[in-house]
């Protein structure tokens, strides 16, 4: 598996601030894994995830995508290859669901067919059904609706990399397990690489390939969901484990 995005030293520090936002931070992201982006709000982990897509840029250090230092390529490229899904959604409520999936395919120029197939092909993969919901409006969906569609529309070009920053943050619990497995089935079925950024332990266990812990801007762990259960690298990785213990053996 080749590696996909790569981090060498990387410093971001935002203006006039006196801490730096990510703090020296290296990593491999390899083919087809499913990072998630674990920490506490200010931990640094969006922008980590936002320098990913030249959303931000770094201070310092080197980042690659594919191999390419990032700083060397155009942005708006760039960006092509990524899918991006925040928690706010950011549909077009002007435009119907069909059309908000067939924005950047449109960018691209593709043939009215293709983009028709791909809208079908899209929403029966986030469980929609298309003859039902394409002709719909944002405002005639659920929030969970709205956040299947926003899934479908980063999808929509064939990314080869996709970030998700707190998707599903807004969303109830119910639907949110609904999201969270469909998004692990799309994954596993299309070799996906994902960064997922939550604050939610619980879910950053059940989807993660991997998990990167943050804490102040730093890496505190970055293992596989088991190897952080069974072994945390220090006492802040195992106050966020605790935490979740507590809530599980209170319904036990």
């Amino acid at each position: 598996m080749g590696v996909v995005v790569e981090f060498c030293d990387v410093v971001k520090r935002f203006p006039g601030a006196e801490e730096n936002a990510v703090d020296h931070v290296s990593f491999q992201v390899k083919e087809g894994e499913l990072i998630t982006i674990l920490g506490t709000s200010g931990c640094g982990k969006t922008t980590l995830m936002k320098m990913v897509n030249r959303l931000y840029e770094p201070t310092s250090g080197t980042i690659r995508v594919f191999g390419e230092d990032i700083m060397q390529t155009d942005a708006v490229n760039l960006r092509r290859k990524i899918g991006y899904v925040i928690q706010q959604v950011g549909l077009f409520p002007h435009m119907t669901v069909e059309k908000n999936i067939a924005v950047v395919p449109e960018i691209l120029g593709w043939e009215a067919e293709k983009i028709s197939e791909r809208v079908t092909e899209l929403l029966t993969l986030v469980n929609l059904e298309p003859a039902t919901y394409r002709k719909r409006y944002p405002s005639q969906l659920s929030g969970g609706q709205q956040q299947r569609v926003g899934l479908a529309r980063a999808l929509a070009a064939h990314p080869s990399i996709m970030l998700l920053d707190e998707p599903f943050g807004a969303i109830d619990a119910i639907n949110r397990t609904k999201l969270q497995d469909e998004l692990s089935e799309i994954h596993k079925k299309g070799g996906l690489t994902c960064l997922f950024v939550t604050h939610d332990v619980t879910e950053a266990l059940k989807l993660g390939t991997r998990i990167l812990i943050m804490n102040q801007g730093k890496i505190q762990q970055f293992d596989t969901p088991q190897n952080i259960l069974q072994h945390p690298a220090n006492d802040y990785v195992e106050s966020l484990l605790k935490s979740v213990m507590e809530g599980l053996s209170f319904f036990q």
